[in-house]
């Protein structure tokens, strides 16, 4: 009994901290890198265009043309990116499924050699193959898996693609402009709460990295806070040479 307590001790153990992070990221990756996409790209645009010493309406707007031409850009880059990438996935299983029908003895020897190949005995990799075969679709799902590396079953969405990539792009280059919606005539509570925010992004980050939070977002405080110093320099320096 004291045996088989402690080995379920030991299970339990091991299962609460043998735990990994997202490596992937999931859905917040692609969430938080396209808000500070936004946040960064904008907050640059509206320094740059501040450098140049213009009126408080120019900046409004050219922050809100930033916002609509960067979140439709990015809307559409990712719906192509991933409608392509969708495409030629469909088109390398078209392929694989045209071999399973013509030639399932050979892509079943196929499955079996990549099993010994890993070291299963060369009996027992010619049996599991052929159980995994005698289902089609399964039999597609794991040559996809172990020949393409890809999930048949969770292609990503385009259609989903463009609108969190707009969404999340929308949202970060919103933040520099607020601002100024809620009155503010002067460019440093607009950049304040920018920085706030890729601060907050680059903490947020932590979770799909190995870094600390404080780390992670002091990092992309001073990355973004450069590329808007540099544009605003570029902006000053632009300005008097248009008005000289």
């Amino acid at each position: 009994m004291s045996i088989i307590e402690t080995d379920a001790a030991l299970h339990e153990a091991h299962r609460d901290n043998h735990t990994h992070r997202d490596v992937n990221g999931g859905w917040l990756r692609p969430a938080v890198f396209g808000a500070m996409d936004g946040l960064v790209s904008n907050l640059a645009l509206m320094t740059g265009v501040a450098g140049g010493d213009v009126s408080h309406r120019t900046i409004v707007i050219t922050g809100l043309a930033g916002l609509a031409a960067g979140a439709f850009s990015m809307a559409a880059g990712e719906y192509t990116s991933v409608a392509s990438q969708r495409e030629l996935v469909e088109a390398e299983l078209d392929v694989e499924r045209r071999e399973l029908r013509k030639h399932p003895y050979d892509e079943m020897r196929e499955l079996a050699d990549l099993y010994v190949s890993r070291g299963v005995e060369p009996k027992l990799a010619a049996e599991v193959a052929r159980q995994l075969s005698e289902d089609p679709e399964q039999a597609l799902e794991i040559h996809a898996r172990e020949e393409l590396g890809i999930d048949p079953g969770d292609l990503p969405s385009p259609l989903v693609a463009a609108g969190s990539s707009f969404a999340a792009f929308a949202l970060g280059a919103l933040l520099p402009l607020l601002p100024y919606l809620l009155g503010a005539t002067a460019l440093w509570p607009a950049v304040l709460l920018a920085l706030l925010g890729l601060f907050g992004c680059g903490a947020v980050v932590a979770r799909v990295t190995a870094r600390s939070w404080w780390f992670s977002g002091l990092r992309q405080l001073a990355l973004g806070g450069g590329a808007a110093a540099l544009t605003y320099g570029l902006g000053g320096v632009f300005g008097v040479a248009v008005g000289g």
